[in-house]
């Protein structure tokens, strides 16, 4: 087979029966999509009451805390999620293995906390505020390792248990803070930890166990290859790839404050679910591709690559429609009389050309993560992430909050260009002849 026809090649399955192919494509992502897409809709939930409840300000607090909380889950994968992934491609996990990512992790998400804690304080958040996003963080950071884990070792469904508590503790705790006429930015940001502390525990007191063994940290040391070889390499790529998607929100907050962020905050809850679904999927991925590339079948992991656009796709889609019949017809469900409908669809059309990029790219990074090209992906995310950052600050200080998205979609743009072209690269190479 050459080059071209493995890149290319559809399975005989998807010819025959379409229909057939749609249904596994449901089946296998429904269960990983599920999970995200209902934390997706209690994040929107809370989104709108804060968004009613709050002042431009205070708004703006919560919505850079939920830019900057997955920014850590994103580092999480990129420092444990990803090895591990390819660790897997060896077989089964040893226990020392198993021991060395769960101490990392523990570590990781200290350190994790602690950039939030001192992050948020730059947004002008106040010390109370600004430890409990941080503790919240934290115990996110914990959870989503523990999902990396259940979807690599079992049993998955788990992971959805625990994304439906957290979704539910959220949602039943924010209407009774609201019925109470108890909702401010503190019992809102504690309702948000103690809900992540719930649905850690959903994972069982074995794992609970395993994650939170103080005895012995000389494991975190065998750490140190998994850093030099690879690690170090997909935590860069992930540090240049939030500047390039997310430098609107630091910039903006940092130079304009909250209040100015606070209406594109307002636009992006609508493209929300695209989003979660892009962050939450590749965990499920990564380890299936890994061992299908590990086995040699390159035609399996295009088949996945290109199940992964579709389920995105669809997400996409059903999203960016929705979301356009709301903002058109009913603005003010969403949206209070001080947001302008107008600007919050410009916001839509900004991040819904966005995610259309990352919906593209993200399979094909995923395909080249699971091969364990984290440097080739590092330096992509490099050339992007100048753009990024260039084209937002120059059209924030020209053009206003609003329009330095612009920015953000240049980077995209460039990102997306050039992991299509080493994904093909790749596998024109890796690809028996």
């Amino acid at each position: 087979m050459n080059a071209a026809a493995c890149y290319l090649t559809v399975s005989p399955e998807l010819i025959a029966s379409p229909r057939k192919s749609l249904a596994q494509i449901v089946t296998r992502y429904g269960l990983s999509a599920s999970g995200p897409v209902c934390i997706s809709f209690a994040h929107f939930v809370a989104a709108v009451v804060c968004l009613r409840a709050f002042p431009h300000a205070a708004f703006g607090i919560f919505s850079f805390a939920l830019v900057v909380a997955p920014f850590c889950l994103s580092l999480s994968g990129a420092l444990i999620g990803a090895p591990a992934a390819i660790a897997l491609r060896r077989g089964a996990m040893s226990d020392r293995d198993l021991g060395t990512y769960l101490k990392t992790n523990l570590v990781f998400t200290l350190l994790a906390a602690t950039g939030v804690l001192l992050l948020m304080r730059l947004s002008s958040a106040g010390w109370a505020l600004a430890s409990l996003f941080a503790a919240y963080a934290g115990a996110m950071t914990l959870r989503w390792f523990a999902r990396t884990l259940f979807y690599a070792r079992g049993p998955a469904l788990r992971v959805l248990a625990s994304d439906l508590l957290y979704s539910v503790v959220v949602l039943a705790g924010l209407f009774a803070l609201r019925g109470l006429h108890l909702l401010t930015a503190i019992s809102v940001a504690e309702l948000l930890l103690g809900s992540a502390c719930i649905a850690l525990l959903s994972f069982g007191p074995s794992h609970l166990r395993e994650q939170f063994d103080f005895t012995d940290f000389s494991a975190v040391k065998a750490y140190a290859p998994i850093w030099f070889d690879l690690a170090r390499w997909s935590a860069f790529g992930v540090v240049l790839t939030e500047l390039t998607v997310n430098a609107h929100a630091y910039l903006v907050t940092f130079l304009s404050g909250p209040a100015a962020f606070a209406p594109i905050a307002a636009g992006a809850l609508f493209i929300r679910p695209v989003q979660l679904v892009l962050a939450a999927i590749p965990d499920r991925e990564r380890p299936i591709m890994a061992r299908q590339l590990g086995r040699g079948d390159h035609v399996g992991a295009r088949h996945s690559v290109n199940q992964f656009r579709i389920a995105a796709g669809a997400v996409w889609l059903a999203t960016v429609i929705g979301s356009a019949a709301l903002l058109l017809w009913f603005p003010h469900l969403v949206l209070k009389k001080e947001y302008d409908p107008a600007q919050a669809l410009i916001v839509l059309a900004f991040f819904a050309a966005i995610t259309a990029a990352r919906t593209i790219r993200t399979p094909e990074s995923v395909l080249l993560q699971a091969a364990g090209q984290f440097r080739a992906l590092a330096w992509a995310s490099f050339a992007a992430s100048i753009v990024s950052l260039g084209v937002t600050l120059a059209l924030l200080l020209i053009a206003g909050p609003i329009y330095s998205l612009a920015g953000i979609l240049a980077g995209e743009l460039v990102i997306t260009a050039r992991i299509l072209i080493l994904s093909r690269n790749w596998m024109r190479v890796s690809c028996p002849a």
